[in-house]
């Protein structure tokens, strides 16, 4: 499936290009996962040319299965050039039901504050019910650690309302908040 989202740029944002990512964003990728509040946050460390391969191995093979459709966010997309990396927007399939999936997101440090999080995780979420409704597709879960606020902010901000408190579990050594965003949810 080769899909790209294009988010446009508002007085105080800027433009936003989504695309599955491919072997142009080893080096970017390896870039954005230097920084120590992303590593906090994520489960798959990617901190050599290797690692970026392996992820994005990971990525191609999500994309083939349907079981993992993520997008490299660029800030800046003007008339061909995609600008600098900002961040990756995921949607996750891996259970039996194709009621409900599960989103997630991660921003580069250079592109947090400035809207790229939740306009990205907006432009995926109406691709997903747009394409996937008719196979059933009802819900998108978010979930985050409890003690990550700049998520649930995000979250929020881009319609996911609170659900829950979730229990730890492997990989997440603390509680987490579930966020929902259904179908028939206004925009």
């Amino acid at each position: 499936m080769n899909v790209t989202l294009r988010v446009r740029a508002t007085p105080s944002a800027s433009a936003l290009f989504l695309r599955p990512w491919t072997d142009d964003d080893v080096e970017p990728l390896v870039e954005a996962h230097r920084d120590p509040t992303l590593r906090r946050w994520t489960t798959l460390p990617v901190e050599t040319i290797e690692d970026a391969a392996k992820w994005l191995e990971l990525q191609r093979r999500g994309w083939e299965t349907g079981e993992r459709m993520s997008f490299a966010v660029y800030r800046g997309h003007f008339d061909g050039g995609e600008g600098r990396l900002a961040g990756n927007v995921v949607m996750k399939r891996t259970g039996p039901s194709r009621e409900s999936a599960e989103v997630g997101y991660w921003t580069a440090a250079h592109a947090r504050g400035r809207g790229v999080a939740s306009r990205a995780l907006e432009a995926l979420t109406g691709w997903a019910f747009d394409v996937f409704a008719v196979e059933g597709l009802e819900r998108l879960d978010l979930l985050h650690q409890v003690d990550n606020l700049v998520s649930c902010r995000v979250a929020e901000k881009a319609g996911y309302g609170f659900h829950q408190v979730l229990p730890a579990q492997p990989p997440f050594p603390g509680e987490g908040h579930l966020h929902i965003r259904r179908a028939d949810a206004p925009t």
